[in-house]
């Protein structure tokens, strides 16, 4: 039975608070929630790495939640170019491969999808990522799972022609809102209307729309310079 406490560290994270959800969770709370709420702290606010970090290695070396965790972490030092150490490729993969080999399908689906994203963001290899994003997929929606097939799709989009990359990008934005998931909502705004030409009415909404949210949750990505909303 899911706790109060888990419960609420939950729906804490959903909405971005972060800080929050973390201190609902006692020293008893179960410590691959804790690693997964600091990590996805650590993403989408650019800081506490170090906490994140810790939090991860407290888990189970073995267990499929350290292996996916562990990829990530190394994975988003190479994105966001925070002090990447010299085996972040190589690390990511490996764990993204364990969590795939040692996971339920849901956790493998998971990995596969981050396997992807590896491939598409770091390699630029989007030929030996789409076939990952498209099983992940596959399982995301075979299980009714919005949320998952939220991120899927969204990198899935600038893959496909126009017409369905707007359709995907705003499939995964109301799937969010609809989910409250605020933090993936507002990063699904912000590309969106990046993904508009400079002029639509549109885009300027999004715009004025996202940088009050990303403020609020101290989003980095969509606080930086190179941000179109920056200015």
């Amino acid at each position: 039975m899911i706790t109060d406490d888990t419960y609420i560290a939950r729906r804490l994270q959903m909405l971005g608070e972060w800080d929050a959800a973390l201190a609902v969770l006692g020293p008893d709370a179960d410590p691959e929630l804790r690693a997964e709420i600091a990590v996805d702290r650590w993403f989408f606010r650019i800081e506490g790495h170090e906490e994140a970090e810790k939090a991860v290695a407290a888990l189970d070396p073995a267990s499929p939640t350290a292996h996916l965790l562990t990829a990530r972490l190394a994975y988003s030092r190479l994105l966001f170019r925070r002090e990447p150490r010299a085996d972040d490729r190589a690390v990511a993969e490996t764990g993204y491969r364990a969590a795939i080999e040692s996971g339920d399908e849901k956790t493998r689906a998971w990995a596969e999808y981050h396997w992807a994203v590896l491939l598409d963001n770091i390699d630029e290899d989007p030929a030996a990522a789409l076939p990952l994003y498209e099983s992940s997929l596959d399982v995301a929606t075979k299980s009714g799972d919005g949320y998952f097939e939220s991120y899927i799709i969204r990198h899935l989009a600038p893959h496909k022609e126009p017409t369905e990359r707007m359709a995907m990008l705003r499939r995964s934005l109301n799937l969010r809102a609809a989910l409250g998931a605020r933090p993936q909502a507002i990063a699904a705004q912000g590309l969106l209307a990046e993904n508009l030409p400079e002029g639509d009415p549109e885009r300027a909404e999004l715009l004025r729309t996202v940088r009050p949210g990303a403020e609020e949750l101290h989003i980095g990505r969509l606080l930086s310079e190179e941000w179109p909303g920056s200015d």
